[in-house]
């Protein structure tokens, strides 16, 4: 018999993670990910299948515009977005309704530009005629920010406004979707998106580890003739400019997960419901939420990828959170920064928005929320079950 080598054993307790990402891993894309490898620098065949992967993600998201995998969890692809496009006193309108819609400005400032606030209810989404009215007198930017869906609050932004109306004023749009994309629609030249940002760990349902970016000419041109060198090697698109044709990567590609990131497309590209289940399972949570006699966080702009609801007085974040891990298995997500301590998130994106996922969550948050003295007004897995049947009605 041989011997056991070292390492070949690991115990990690698995939860069920049913969080607003990293969600759980499908089958098929796990498997990918056990796949022997190449050297990715050197097999002329993996450039073929880098490039394929790409274009079936810009496929999928209605362009032709490049797509660009890289190394490294969402947030690297909002800072290569910045780090590309800013140059050393650029204004930049930074949209602000939400945790990470401020976050981009820290960006910005990083690279040398000037982010300019605009300042908007963080519990209603974004009033797009409020925005055309401030642009009348207020569109000298370079390019302006905004976030699809801010994971913190569940809140959903109605980009496919928002992108047009800032081009009507020549200001390239940079988008953040890494929590909203595959579970919200998405469609780059419908929406005039000029830079979109996506994430392996949301909707897509890989592993964290890998972000995406889509870019259009437009922001190629500006990146082609900036007046300064960009600020960064490894945020810095223009990188991977003619990689395919040159064959060669900027640095060496994280094989095994970009071969289970195309099993993740591979997946999206065959589910004709993906958005019908994810309206579907994002309605009916909301409304069993609110029947049980729990308060949405928002009163607005909800998104099908996330349920965000207020924590009861006569309890805390950390009892429920607590209570669903060491009892249940199941694994929520509070927030952060000034919703820390204040909210429970409930992540129905991608893998995790389906019946069989969500119905014991519901089940032991009723279970839950009930040993730690709050009163329901009702079963949140009965509530969720009606509500999600009345579409099949």
């Amino acid at each position: 018999m041989p011997k056991k080598r070292a390492g070949m054993e690991i115990s990690i307790n698995m939860y069920k993670i049913m969080t607003p990402g990293p969600v759980q891993v499908p089958e098929p894309v796990r498997h990918a990910r056990s796949f022997a490898c190449t050297n990715p620098d050197l097999d002329e065949k993996f450039y073929d299948f880098y490039k394929e992967t790409c274009e079936l993600i810009s496929s999928l998201l209605g362009t032709k515009n490049e797509t660009l995998i890289l190394d490294g969890e969402g947030i690297l692809g909002l800072e290569a977005a910045c780090a590309s496009l800013t140059e050393p006193d650029d204004k930049v309108l930074v949209i602000d309704n939400g945790i990470y819609g401020k976050g981009f400005a820290d960006f910005v400032s990083m690279y040398g530009g000037i982010p300019e606030i605009y300042h908007a209810d963080y519990e209603n989404t974004l009033d797009v005629d409020a925005l055309a009215e401030y642009l009348r007198d207020h569109h000298d930017y370079t390019y302006a920010t905004v976030v699809h869906c801010d994971t913190p609050s569940g809140m959903l932004n109605d980009i496919s406004r928002i992108c047009p109306l800032l081009k009507q004023y020549g200001i390239l749009t940079v988008v953040d979707s890494v929590s909203g994309m595959f579970g919200e629609k998405v469609r780059v030249d419908d929406f005039q998106i000029d830079l979109l940002c996506g994430g392996s760990q949301k909707a897509v349902s890989a592993p964290p580890g890998l972000t995406f970016v889509v870019v259009s000419d437009a922001a190629k041109e500006k990146m082609k003739n900036r007046k300064t060198p960009i600020a960064s090697f490894y945020a810095n698109l223009m990188a991977f400019d003619g990689y395919y044709e040159k064959k060669w990567f900027p640095y060496t590609m994280p094989i095994s997960d970009i071969y289970g990131l195309r099993a993740a497309f591979n997946l999206i590209a065959e589910d004709a419901t993906l958005y019908e289940r994810h309206a579907r399972i994002g309605s009916a949570t909301r409304a069993a939420v609110k029947e049980a006699g729990l308060k949405l966080h928002l009163q607005s702009g909800f998104s099908n990828t996330v349920t965000v609801f207020d924590i009861p007085q006569c309890t805390d974040a950390k009892s429920i959170l607590d209570t669903m891990r060491t009892k249940y298995n199941i694994m929520l997500a509070g927030s952060f920064d000034e919703l820390s301590g204040k909210v429970i998130r409930i992540g129905h994106m991608g893998e995790n928005a389906r019946l069989e996922h969500m119905v014991p969550t519901l089940e032991a948050l009723s279970a839950t929320l009930t040993e730690l003295g709050v009163t329901l007004k009702g079963n949140l897995a009965d509530l969720f079950l009606k509500y999600y049947r009345k579409k099949e009605a």
